[in-house]
């Protein structure tokens, strides 16, 4: 089983040569860590940034250098600032080669709910309504299940939707799914994951093709 800095490694192993990629809030922000070093890769950050780096060390951090989640972040030579409007005419100008997000719910058919459990307060739905709607390449990074141990892979979300049909592969703690036609394919489990432990976990439609090879992180 993964850790949440296990998926961010996982992920950055779908992170290709000259990519410009967008991280949302929360374990994809940990994705730039992990990229190889031997490849040159742009990460955009939605308030204004192309060109971040991993975290900083303690004791390096810069108070005015964050990314969309306030966390502080460092930049690689040749970074740029600049508003939100550039930021988003980037997102929806489709110049993001790819988005990574993170979930609370995922559905079968590719549905993603990550802005609001009802009830709780919440300032809006952010830019991730623009990233699910404008990008061709979304991988969600999450858990498998919540803390009560039910799926976050499901049939249909029960959440409100951030977007329709739009995810195209999940990395959980549990497995590398990709989304197709008829619902959740496997195509990874974790260490020392059964694809029985995935079935269980699973809610929503999990197709198994032939032998589920184990992730390399």
């Amino acid at each position: 089983m993964l850790d949440k800095n296990g998926i961010a490694n996982r992920i950055a192993q779908e992170v290709e040569d000259g990519y410009y990629v967008n991280l949302g809030i929360g374990i994809p922000t940990l994705v730039a860590n992990y990229v190889r070093e031997d490849i040159s890769v742009e990460f955009q950050s939605e308030n204004g940034i192309l060109g971040m780096g991993p975290f900083p060390f303690k004791g390096e951090e810069d108070a005015d250098l964050i990314n969309a989640g306030k966390q502080t972040i460092t930049t690689l030579p040749g970074a740029s600032y600049f508003d939100s409007a550039t930021s988003f005419a980037m997102i929806r100008g489709k110049h993001v080669d790819l988005t990574i997000l993170g979930a609370m719910e995922v559905a079968e058919n590719g549905d993603i709910a990550n802005w609001k459990i009802p009830g709780k307060m919440v300032k809006g739905m952010g830019g991730a309504m623009d990233l699910v709607a404008s990008a061709e390449n979304i991988i969600v990074a999450m858990m498998h299940t919540n803390r009560a141990g039910e799926s976050k892979l499901l049939k249909k979300c029960s959440l409100p939707l951030t977007g329709v049909g739009c995810v195209k592969k999940i990395v959980t703690n549990l497995a590398v799914l990709e989304v197709v036609e008829d619902g959740f394919l496997l195509l990874e489990r974790a260490p020392g994951v059964s694809v029985e432990d995935i079935k269980t976990a699973t809610e929503g439609n999990l197709i198994i093709r032939g032998e589920v090879k184990e992730m390399n992180v």
